[in-house]
């Protein structure tokens, strides 16, 4: 019966890895509830901010931001990529990070160069990979994205942006559809365009009153944008953690139902061996009994 106790051992091996899957579903479950609810939340602070700069930029038409600023010659096109710390999320991060390749592939072909923010370790990973300059990074953001620590590497790529050294910035991430959908995206994030300040009706009536500026008016629509562009990338990155916790329950579930098949499998296997090693048994038996009295 050594077949029987290999057969055994696998099928013991497998139910320990259904348990892992099983609550690493569970987790995901938990978490992603939590994330959705953080992405949620972080959707009217970029919102209140918008309005406020659209209404500020439109009493002072004459000044236009440098973050507005299009048609630089530098030749170089920025890259800000998030991406999880972790794997076990399905193709999650090998579809957003196509994308982002083949978006630098167009661009090497036109003769612009590239260079990168990594926000996450498999986004890290694959940049350094891919031979990609990287100008700063952050990975470990835990389970809640910290403004804080997103700011500095975001900076460096704003700085250059500001003073022309890039041309263009793209902001890449997996948005959050539905808990079984993820879509990645590659956005232009800056020159910001006119169409991303625009407000409703309903937007001007309520933000339509004057304001008094210290030290000028430049300066505070200056500061605004650059939180705004900041509230942009903390949302992309709430919005790839709840992707990433969605496509991980979706993952480990269907882990969970393979190692369950596999199992199955394997049981019926195990009885069928042993039931023709029992039937040999009975075989052997029935023919010495036979030759006895024979």
């Amino acid at each position: 019966m050594a077949v029987g106790k290999e057969i055994r051992g696998k099928i013991k091996s497998f139910e320990n890895t259904k348990k892992i899957t099983k609550a690493m579903e569970m987790v995901s479950a938990s978490k992603m509830r939590k994330a959705q609810d953080r992405m949620r939340a972080a959707r009217p602070y970029a919102d209140k901010i918008r309005n406020i700069t659209a209404n500020l930029s439109g009493a002072n038409p004459e000044y236009q931001s440098p973050y507005m600023k299009k048609g630089g010659n530098a030749k170089v096109t920025g890259f800000i990529v998030v991406s999880t710390d972790k794997g076990l999320c399905g193709g999650l991060n090998t579809n957003m990070l196509r994308a982002v390749s083949n978006r630098m592939r167009d661009l090497q072909a036109e003769g612009q160069s590239v260079e990168a923010v990594a926000i996450g370790n498999k986004g890290l990973g694959f940049l350094n990979r891919l031979g990609a300059k990287v100008v700063s990074q952050v990975t470990q953001l835990g389970d809640a994205p910290q403004l804080e620590k997103l700011i500095g590497p975001v900076k460096v790529m704003l700085d250059a942006f500001v003073e022309g050294k890039v041309d263009r910035v793209y902001l890449c991430y997996t948005k959050f559809i539905n808990t079984m959908r993820q879509e990645p995206m590659v956005e232009q994030l800056l020159p910001l365009s006119a169409e991303r300040l625009q407000q409703t009706a309903a937007e001007k009536a309520q933000y339509g009153w004057d304001y008094l500026y210290e030290p000028d008016a430049p300066t505070v629509i200056e500061e605004l944008l650059r939180r705004y562009i900041e509230a942009l990338v903390y949302q992309a990155v709430a919005e790839n953690m709840a992707s990433e916790q969605s496509a991980r329950m979706v993952a480990m579930k269907a882990a969970t139902d393979n190692a369950g098949n596999l199992i199955a499998e394997l049981k019926l296997v195990y009885n069928k061996t042993r039931q023709a090693a029992i039937t040999k048994e009975l075989s052997e038996i029935v023919g010495g009994a036979a030759a006895i009295e024979g």
